[in-house]
């Protein structure tokens, strides 16, 4: 490792950030190269972003067509790639218009500001507990995890939380005075939690009696990853709103808003906007990634392939009962709840050439690449397994 790469790191740049100590050459496939030639195999994907992997071939051509075009107009213009990209990602999420963000967060904010334009500003809106939907102020008031909020108060008035599956806080907070409830319905940052039928249910009923918006935050748990468009899917709930990003953009900025016809004319010209959001370029690679996804199947071969990866993970939990607790996700978005701290465990598994991630301090988090073969799958179970006796 290139030490001095990592020290001027510490010269340059504020101290956001725990730098994982490779020093990274270039990537293909499933798989990233560090500069000394060693391979790892990334199932941690770039935080969900990469679907394709590295240098998908099709993403390099499309975004390298694009760019010799144009790299950026803003958006006084439309262009024809951003058409193509909106039909697709449309015609995916059974919704009616979409608004093009640059990332996850600004997709929250954008929700943010269409619910508060609709519902005006003294309606409540909510999340659940443990959740995580960014960094921006709206964002961030909206995560209901502590330690993402503290030291940057006050946040936004008339945001609350409602305790994760707790069907019993939902009936007790939701009323006519409910503006929004925002829910990953497979929370990521949190720990892979996921919303139960019931609590998914009885929200809906809740909609029902008293007209509130439900939004789908399917930032990171969206576009096949679970093995169906979005984690709501797997519950066959409706939401009002969905907010995407991360794969959608091929490992480019983008995100989006997507709405339901009702919502559609809240916002009038001028009443919200972007510099970048619906770049081009991104949306060039965003069409590959749509395309490859959802017109090409790869949407099936995570479902079959994640219930081949659930199985044998639950195999290996028979087989070191104390260590694993539970495991839980679906499809590629899986979490591996460890009896103690998951972050030795990284590291172990990085020494072994493999990379996951550890979040809510003891659930080993699994994001593979939805390119991602049962080879690949085996090799990593292979080193998950030898890892856990390491540990022993």
């Amino acid at each position: 490792m290139n030490q001095d790469l990592f020290a001027k790191e510490h010269q340059l740049f504020l101290p956001t950030y725990n730098r994982i100590p490779i020093n990274i050459s270039h990537g293909r496939g499933v798989h990233l190269i560090d500069k000394d030639g060693n391979k790892y195999l990334d199932f941690f994907s770039g935080l969900a972003v990469n679907a394709l992997g590295y240098a998908h071939p099709e993403i390099v051509k499309a975004v390298s067509e694009q760019i010799s075009k144009f790299a950026h107009l803003s958006n006084n213009y439309i262009t024809d790639i951003q058409i193509e990209f909106a039909e697709l990602l449309l015609k995916h999420s059974n919704m009616s218009k979409v608004f093009l963000t640059n990332s996850g967060t600004e997709s929250i904010e954008g929700a943010l500001k269409l619910i508060r334009k609709k519902e005006g500003p003294d309606k409540k809106i909510f999340a659940l507990t443990d959740s995580f939907h960014g960094r921006t102020y709206g964002a961030m008031t909206l995560t209901g995890r502590e330690k993402y909020r503290h030291g940057f108060e006050p946040l936004l008035p008339n945001i609350f939380h409602i305790k994760f599956n707790s069907v019993e806080d939902l009936y007790e907070k939701i009323n006519s005075e409910t503006a929004a409830v925002f829910v990953e319905f497979i929370q990521g940052e949190g720990g892979i939690n996921v919303v139960s039928r019931e609590f998914a249910d009885h929200l809906a009923l809740l909609r029902n009696k008293y007209g509130f918006i439900i939004v789908s935050d399917s930032i990171q748990c969206g576009i096949g990853r679970t093995g169906k468009p979005y984690s709501h899917n797997h519950l066959n709930l409706y939401p009002d709103i969905i907010v995407t990003a991360k794969a959608i953009g091929g490992g480019l900025p983008l995100g989006a808003v997507l709405t339901t016809e009702k919502l559609s004319g809240v916002f009038e010209t001028g009443k919200h906007g972007t510099t970048f959001g619906g770049n081009p370029v991104s949306c060039a690679a965003g069409k590959v990634v749509l395309h490859e996804v959802f017109e090409n199947g790869l949407i099936n071969e995570v479902a079959a392939l994640g219930d081949y990866f659930f199985s044998q993970l639950n195999e290996i939990k028979k087989m070191f009962p104390d260590d694993i607790k539970e495991i839980r996700g679906k499809g590629f978005m899986i979490g591996i709840e460890l009896n103690y701290e998951g972050q030795s465990l990284v590291k172990i598994m990085r020494d072994k050439k493999v990379l996951i991630n550890c979040t809510n301090n003891n659930v080993l988090r699994i994001l593979p690449p939805l390119i991602s073969t049962k080879n690949d799958i085996d090799f990593f179970l292979y080193n998950f397994h030898e890892s856990l006796k390491l540990k022993k």
